[in-house]
């Protein structure tokens, strides 16, 4: 089976943020895993949702964690 990958256009326009998101990310390392071919970026869909599946939440609140517990 051959891995899907998606340039940053694609992913920008997959997750309706602007491809310079993405690039600032790589920059500062945040965002999913993306691989470099010469000066090519692309993001493998399998990294793409396994990064998606990282970001779930089922509230916005914060959970703090008592280190003295």
């Amino acid at each position: 089976m051959a891995t899907k990958h998606l340039n940053q256009i694609d992913l920008a326009a997959r997750w309706n943020i602007s491809h310079r998101t993405l690039e600032r990310w790589r920059w500062t390392g945040e965002g999913p895993r993306f691989v470099k071919l010469g000066g090519r970026v692309v993001y493998r869909l399998e990294d793409i949702e396994e990064y998606e599946r990282e970001q779930m939440r089922a509230s916005t609140a914060r959970t703090f964690t008592n280190p003295a517990a």
